[in-house]
């Protein structure tokens, strides 16, 4: 377990860009194991595990700090700058000493708080411990609003000098071109870890849907097909197993999800769904096509179902018969683009708007067309790339938790 200080200005709830990703951050932090705490100038504990500090001459609006900053914009250091660091140093040092990784947000890249960075540069600079990692959302060197406030010399240079002791992390590849050239260095010098978006919370998920994600690691499914029925032959589910498996030749972490239950009705549901889960095992589908109804049966809430269309990729409808379509309407509405079979309730409500194929046709085929539809539709490719590289879970396997790793700093 590492000890985590993550460092800024403030931070939530107080809203800000850098304050919500530094948020995240905790979060993921913690969800993995480590301890953390967050040390700021405004702000207050919003998670039960993450301890919060308040220094308050950390804030870039204390009153002291910005009456220092007065003379700072001038060009000026004035008299009560040493003495506001000694004392940010003072208030830090036993926190930032007892810590294994210190992260930075903004403080080393703005001027917002000029004795802030000169007491983290003068406490960490000569020591080993803790790794200090400088995190730039912003820089004040290549921003043009702030060039009348920066000048020549210490502590401004603190601003665009490569603190060599450190790891310079960039939100961008635009920032990290721009850092490695005020820093007169090699860009591949400098880590590029994106910001992202928290899907449950965007997509604002009732609490049994998040369940099912986790579970199931939905968020990995790229795509994920939905097939909204329930379990009964006449709703040709063994079509969309067969098509599922020819689909992951060409996208390997594709995902059905069946929401139904089994048909009520009728006794010989029962055996369809044993018939169904023996070929979803002998396709090799265990981990890929999902069905709700052998996590619960109890009823699912219309408010989950809305969110696993809101979450899917695809309607998948290959029912050889319906007496309406509930389905493709319910897709319509939430911008999900539809595969369904050629039967005429469908057709009479898809029209010329969705895909159609025989509820006969070879699973090559129709998985040739979802592919397809997925190479070739911007939106759609779009989509797929944004949830597999910037959800905050993906970004923290793929950049931070690397980062944290105590290899990544030799």
């Amino acid at each position: 377990m590492t000890k985590i200080i993550l460092l800024h200005y403030s931070v939530p709830p107080i809203v800000g860009g850098v304050e919500s990703v530094l948020g995240h951050h905790a979060r993921l932090m913690a969800d993995n194991g480590h301890e953390v705490q967050i040390v700021a100038g405004r702000g207050s504990q919003v998670d039960a595990r993450i301890p919060f500090l308040s220094i308050p001459l950390l804030d870039s609006r204390h009153e002291g700090v910005l009456a220092v900053k007065t003379d700072l914009d001038a060009g000026r250091v004035p008299k009560g700058f040493d003495p506001l660091v000694e004392r940010i140093e003072s208030q830090l040092r036993g926190i930032i000493t007892d810590a294994d990784v210190v992260i930075a947000h903004n403080v080393c890249s703005l001027n917002k708080n000029l004795a802030l960075a000169t007491a983290l540069w003068n406490l960490t600079r000569r020591r080993k411990r803790p790794r200090l990692i400088l995190w730039h959302h912003d820089l004040a060197w290549t921003t043009p609003r702030y060039r009348a406030e920066l000048h020549d010399g210490f502590p401004w240079d603190l601003l665009r000098t490569n603190w060599k002791h450190a790891t310079q992390v960039t939100i961008s590849e635009l920032r990290q071109r721009e850092l490695a050239e005020l820093f007169g260095i090699n860009k591949d010098k400098i880590i590029v870890v994106p910001n992202g978006v928290n899907v449950a919370q965007f997509l604002k998920f009732e609490e049994h849907t998040r369940k099912y994600v986790s579970q199931l690691n939905l968020l990995d499914a790229i795509p994920l097909i939905l097939l909204p029925v329930r379990i009964t032959p006449r709703k040709n589910i063994e079509l969309a197993l067969h098509v599922l498996a020819r689909l992951r030749e060409n996208f390997t972490s594709a995902n059905l999800v069946v929401t139904g239950p089994l048909g009520p009705h009728n006794p010989s549901n029962v055996k369809y769904f044993e018939r169904l889960k023996a070929l979803r095992d002998e396709l090799g589908l265990f981990d890929s096509a999902h069905f709700l109804a052998e996590f619960t049966t109890e009823y699912i809430p219309d408010a989950v179902i809305s969110d696993f269309y809101r979450l899917a990729d695809v309607l998948f409808l290959p029912s050889r018969e319906e007496g309406f379509g509930i389905p493709l309407i319910e897709a319509a509405f939430s911008r999900l683009p539809v595969f369904c079979a050629d039967i005429p309730p469908l057709r009479e409500l898809g029209m010329d708007d969705a895909t159609f194929f025989s509820p006969d046709e070879n699973p090559a085929v129709l998985a040739g067309l979802i592919a397809d539809y997925f190479q070739s539709a911007a939106p759609a490719r779009l989509a797929l790339r944004v949830r597999s590289m910037f959800r905050w879970e993906a970004i923290y396997s793929q950049h931070i938790a690397p980062l944290l790793e105590k290899g990544s700093w030799s």
